[in-house]
């Protein structure tokens, strides 16, 4: 077969066999987030060693630095977006538009992060615990985190640059060597090896922010060297409105809809705790925990939008609807391994985190119920992922946030509040994620018929040229 001049000058996400298309976009961006989850559960492990409460305070940090990564993942998601659908009109300028105009959107986030993790920090872990540990612990942890959060936003907005084009394996690098970075460190500067003080908490939010940094600058020179397809000109800029508009019609659903976790978090924090800051502290181990599974199909997720993207703008939909199938596939296979692993082996997982004045294993009680409970809803999970970035690529984010809304604020944190006062048992208020992820992927069925129906189905194929 011989193809035209425009199918060999297109981009790969447009000629490339989708299964071999989707493996090659989303494999590196999995490796690199599962050294990513590994990183998370180095952190985790290293802080166990000092205290309950140092455990603690890094688990109730989660909501703020899931509220960072959300302005910045969703942000750089209507990046993403927007440019892949560029390439796919082939407007160039258009796409270096979204480029810069990202990048100022990232700078912009960050200083309101600054800002709020050097004021705020001590009130945010007041208004949760009177326990002085905890306290301490989490002030020391949040302004390192927040104040230095600059490395964060840059890497995400590097890395979903090289992603929208394809290059993902440069994304892999860029994370990987951050993340490795962040494990080197951790010990070093928690307990004060060699030449280094001891910092305890503050040494792995310092570890983190190294590692941050590391992946921003390496982003950066990938995208100055190795991706032709955007060119970011900061000299003489000015914000084009319209492209922000465009950029946050996905962007913003996305950002509001991974922030919603923080709100779910800090409000089942406050259910649990109720019973025992001992189950906080598993709450915390848990998500450390599923990120193993998650992230890698988060990873996929990020190498599927903008093949999703890019063949709407070209008018595809049969490679649409076969990169959403193979996608839907993948994410269920890996939550059902996730599963698997959750309910065989919980105890010796959480032996990872417990403290050492922790000797009667209250940790390891309540924790092993929980996480055989929770993971039942992994099973519904993987489809439901899948949905939320297909309508987000298609310029649907407000059902991706209707989805996440439903599942953790309308469901969740309600169902988990009437089995904790109905029942005043603690194993009972896990039911509450497999309860929440029923709702949810009925609702993705739902839209995801409506969108096929209305986006794809009628999607007429561009005329390609001799």
């Amino acid at each position: 077969m011989i193809l035209s001049e425009n199918a060999k000058n297109e981009n790969k996400m447009g000629v490339m066999p989708v299964n071999s298309l989707l493996l090659n976009m989303a494999i590196p961006i999995m490796v690199s987030m599962l050294v990513q989850a590994l990183y998370n559960v180095v952190d985790s492990y290293f802080v166990a060693q000092l205290s309950q409460d140092a455990l603690n305070a890094v688990s109730l940090a989660f909501p703020v630095q899931n509220l960072m990564i959300a302005v910045s993942v969703g942000t750089g998601v209507g990046i993403n977006a927007l440019l892949s659908r560029s390439l796919g009109q082939r407007d160039q300028e258009l796409v270096n538009r979204s480029a810069v105009n990202g990048v100022f959107l990232a700078a912009v986030s960050c200083l309101v992060f600054v800002a709020l993790g050097l004021a705020g920090s001590r009130l945010f872990y007041a208004v949760q615990t009177d326990i002085p540990g905890i306290v301490d612990y989490g002030e020391d942890y949040l302004v390192i985190v927040c104040g230095l959060s600059m490395g964060l936003f840059g890497a995400v907005t590097m890395e979903r640059l090289l992603q929208a084009t394809g290059r993902t394996f440069y994304t892999m690098i860029s994370q990987a060597v951050g993340a490795l970075a962040n494990i080197i460190l951790d010990p070093i500067l928690i307990f004060g090896l060699g030449p280094f003080p001891r910092m305890e908490v503050a040494g792995a939010a310092l570890a983190t922010v190294v590692g941050q940094f590391l992946s921003c600058a390496i982003g950066v020179f990938f995208n100055a060297t190795r991706n032709p397809d955007v060119q970011v000109r900061i000299r003489g800029f000015r914000p084009h409105w319209p492209t922000i508009r465009a950029i946050y019609s996905v962007g913003l659903p996305s950002i509001v809809m991974q922030s919603i976790g923080s709100v779910m978090v800090f409000g089942m924090n406050q259910i649990l705790i109720a019973f025992t800051d001992t189950a906080t502290a598993v709450f915390g181990v848990y998500f450390k925990l599923q990120s193993f599974f998650f992230m890698p199909v988060f990873g996929l997720n990020n190498g599927m939008v903008p093949i999703v993207a890019y063949n709407y703008g070209a008018r595809k939909p049969d490679r649409i609807v076969k990169t959403i199938r193979l996608s839907v596939v993948y994410a269920t296979v890996l939550l059902a391994i996730g599963f698997a692993v959750f309910q065989l082996f919980p105890a010796q997982l959480l032996s990872l985190f417990e403290a050492e004045e922790n000797a009667a294993g209250n940790l390891i009680a309540i924790g092993v119920p929980a996480l055989r409970i929770i993971s039942f809803s992994w099973l519904l999970a993987g489809f439901g992922i899948v949905c939320g970035s297909v309508f987000q690529a298609l310029d649907h984010g407000v059902l991706s946030l209707t989805t996440s809304l439903v599942r953790q604020l309308v469901v969740l944190l309600p169902v988990a509040f009437l089995l904790a006062w109905l029942t005043q048992n603690l194993d009972m208020v896990w039911l509450s994620f497999p309860i929440a992820e029923l709702f949810s992927c009925t609702l993705c069925a739902i839209f995801l018929r409506r969108v096929y129906r209305r986006d794809i189905l009628g999607l007429v194929p561009a005329q390609e040229e001799a």
